[in-house]
């Protein structure tokens, strides 16, 4: 086995991933100096990363090991899928939009979080009568955490004035503790005929909130507003 090839090939799939160092280690709980020493052939991860790292690049160990992949061809590839899944998106959100069009045609918006610390995809499908939600790839872009938790709620509210709203909840809470990164991977929300209508949300009024519990019962919250990428009224 030669771990200066495995190296090379790690570096590879990482930049051509578009990742940092610092990234890449968060993406698989490790530090960044772990990454760097795999990057120059002075170590390799252990098995259970070397799985995740053949999951999610599509690979068998003997083609990771022998860095026999298409790492390029592979990051086209998945861009093509993401793409995939956007336009899927799309054309749901219009199947939802042509199926109920007894009740007027649907518009769609896109929802955005106000805080630099997330990421994800949101979208808004209204019309005068009720609304449909779609939350999914929330993915945390603030300072390094690497902590396991024993459990995880995000929950997505509405708040008028001193009234908050809960409208969907996703938890996790199993004997594994997990990251916050992994938790989000798994976090999606698909809420259908919703009877409170975009014409009324004030700026703002939708947030996502996480809380996260560590071991010893301590908990600690991320509160994510959301905007429109413009009013809906207009």
């Amino acid at each position: 086995m030669n771990q200066e090839k495995i190296g090379k090939f790690i570096k590879e799939i990482r930049t051509k991933e578009g990742l940092s160092q610092k990234q890449f280690a968060l993406k698989y709980g490790v530090t960044y100096q772990a990454v760097s020493k795999w990057e120059t052939g002075k170590n390799i991860p252990d098995i259970t990363i070397l799985k995740m790292m053949c999951e999610e690049y599509n690979m068998n160990l003997d083609e990771f090991l022998n860095a026999k992949k298409d790492v390029y061809r592979f990051s086209k590839d998945k861009k093509l899928i993401t793409i995939l899944v956007i336009v899927l998106l799309v054309i749901s959100i219009s199947v939802i939009m042509i199926i109920n069009k007894k009740d007027n045609d649907f518009e769609l918006k896109t929802l955005a979080p106000v805080c630099d610390n997330f990421k994800l995809y949101g979208t808004i499908a209204y019309n005068d009568n009720k609304t449909s939600i779609h939350i999914s790839n929330i993915s945390y872009c603030g300072k390094e955490d690497l902590s396991k938790y024993k459990k995880i709620e995000c929950t997505l509210y509405e708040t008028d004035g001193k009234t908050k709203k809960e409208i969907s909840n996703y938890n996790y809470e199993e004997n594994n503790k997990i990251t916050l990164d992994e938790f989000l991977k798994k976090v999606h929300f698909n809420v259908n005929n919703y009877t409170k209508t975009c014409k009324v949300y004030k700026e703002n009024s939708l947030h996502l909130e996480i809380d996260l519990t560590e071991e010893d019962g301590t908990i600690s919250s991320y509160k994510i507003p959301l905007s429109l990428e413009d009013n809906c009224g207009k």
